[in-house]
């Protein structure tokens, strides 16, 4: 098996309103992608889970998203590439003060829900993200979903000379591109332990998935996102931890 970074988004609550299990799951995962104010999060809340994540020697990762803290950052936006270049830089550059006060930095930078899936649908607004990124900081990786065929994307990293991490998801369903499976559809989220573990292991070995259509898709990854919002997802995330073969933090 080869080793793959155990990713979790984190950090997502908002002022008296708490999501997620950030000190329980922490010690299980390698990088923390810590919401940055726009879809969840805030500044008191960065400021703890910026501690927390370097407590346990855990990377740090902005998760950026469209400006809709209703919609927790999951409605597409009509955004333009300069606005979406913008949000990037604003929110990123929050995130790395919050580490920066902490005697840190921001190590990559993961977009979140409806602007990573944008981004991934259309070349344009990924090229803006990539630009964004690279105006910053180009030695930050940005992660981004792995897919049938990740060419076209690494071509624009390269493009930008920034570094791409493929990204899989342990608890989600595939189309036949690689694609992720709209959480309005049954069956898109996978709950069972069980399941999520085989899936976690089969991409940590390369092996094929069996995308929505019943066809096998092989997805060539660096990183393995889990999800720790609940006592069962966080059991889960602790047996693909030790599945893996990797020791807890």
């Amino acid at each position: 098996m080869k080793p793959l970074l155990l990713n979790c988004d984190i950090g997502e609550s908002f002022g008296s309103w708490t999501m997620g299990l950030d000190a329980e799951v922490m010690p299980f995962i390698d990088c923390a992608n810590i919401a940055c104010g726009f879809h969840a999060g805030d500044p008191g809340t960065m400021r703890k889970t910026v501690g927390l994540a370097l407590q346990h020697d855990v990377m740090i990762g902005a998760h950026p998203a469209y400006q809709d803290l209703v919609g927790f950052g999951r409605r597409s936006m009509a955004c333009s590439e300069q606005e979406i270049e913008d949000l990037l830089h604003y929110q990123v550059g929050a995130l790395d003060g919050v580490c920066r006060a902490q005697g840190s930095r921001v190590r990559y930078v993961k977009p979140h829900g409806a602007l990573y899936n944008d981004m991934m649908a259309t070349p344009a607004k990924l090229r803006a993200v990539v630009r964004a990124v690279a105006a910053y900081d180009r030695a930050l990786p940005l992660m981004l979903m792995a897919t049938r065929d990740n060419s076209q994307a690494q071509a624009i990293g390269d493009e930008f000379g920034l570094t791409l991490w493929f990204e899989a998801f342990a608890d989600r369903a595939y189309d036949a591109a690689g694609h992720l499976v709209s959480r309005n559809v049954p069956g898109a989220v996978h709950h069972d332990p069980e399941k999520i573990i085989d899936q976690a292991l089969r991409l940590s070995r390369g092996d094929s998935l069996v995308a929505s259509d019943g066809s096998d898709l092989k997805l060539v990854a660096q990183t393995l996102c889990v999800h720790g919002d609940n006592v069962s997802s966080i059991a889960a995330v602790q047996r693909i931890r030790e599945a893996l073969g990797q020791p807890s933090r």
